[in-house]
């Protein structure tokens, strides 16, 4: 691996009772890219953004994001970690913009607040708590607050999850510039249209093994990324 990869998994494993939810899994992400991972639900892709986001720990295997375990990592290697999962994590009796200039207070060159709420829509349901939120509004806070801090690595689970077509649009947008700007951002997503539009490499999961991983082009091969992720995925679930 090159000094790129800000995120190295190799080998992992994790169980829960007697459910194997990583079987050997080894990908990465490197700066500035744009990571997907596709598969179906219970493959394992919430799982391992958790391991390494440092909210999981590996059973086995080695796990590496910014050149440091995340499980024991720092408060300030944390720091430079932005993630957002699908449960969102946020206090809900907070409005959002509040809650968005207090996470940016924690960082020396935070994103800017305004801009972020702006382009993301937050201002028309600024007044309104996160609780009373919908779940695409919500969904466009907890994505707000994983990008505030300009994090090298970013993990973000499902995005554009209840978006409208508008909403998903300008997401995309967001992301790609923060790849862009230097950052290893992960993307969980069911979408092979997000897949197809955003990613620099594609990584398929199924029962907790990678069974593809690869360029766009490379893993989508002659047939297209639709019929090759069903070819992996059913062949794979048998």
């Amino acid at each position: 691996m090159t000094p790129s990869h800000l995120l190295v998994m190799a080998d992992v494993t994790r169980r829960f009772g007697t459910t194997q939810a990583l079987r050997g899994l080894s990908w990465s992400a490197r700066a500035g890219e744009v990571t997907c991972i596709l598969g179906p639900n219970g493959a394992g892709k919430t799982t391992a953004v958790e391991i390494a986001s440092g909210l999981q720990r590996a059973d086995a295997g080695t796990v590496s994001v910014l050149g440091a375990d995340p499980w024991r990592s720092s408060a300030a290697h944390r720091a430079r970690v932005g993630v957002m999962l699908q449960d969102g994590g946020l206090p809900q009796s907070v409005r959002p913009v509040r809650l968005l200039v207090h996470l940016s207070s924690f960082w020396e060159c935070p994103a800017d607040v305004d801009t972020l709420v702006q382009r993301l829509g937050i201002d028309a349901f600024a007044g309104t708590s996160i609780r009373r939120l919908s779940g695409g509004q919500r969904q466009r806070v907890a994505l707000a607050a994983a990008l505030i801090g300009r994090p090298d690595v970013a993990f973000l689970d499902e995005p554009t999850a209840g978006l409208d077509p508008h909403a998903r649009r300008e997401v995309h947008a967001i992301i790609r510039e923060t790849a862009t700007a230097g950052t290893a951002t992960v993307v969980t997503t069911h979408s092979f249209d997000e897949a197809e539009r955003l990613a620099d490499r594609i990584v398929i999961i199924v029962a907790g093994q990678v069974v593809a991983d690869g360029t766009p082009e490379h893993v989508a091969g002659a047939d297209g990324l639709e019929s090759t992720y069903f070819a992996l995925t059913d062949g794979a679930r048998r």
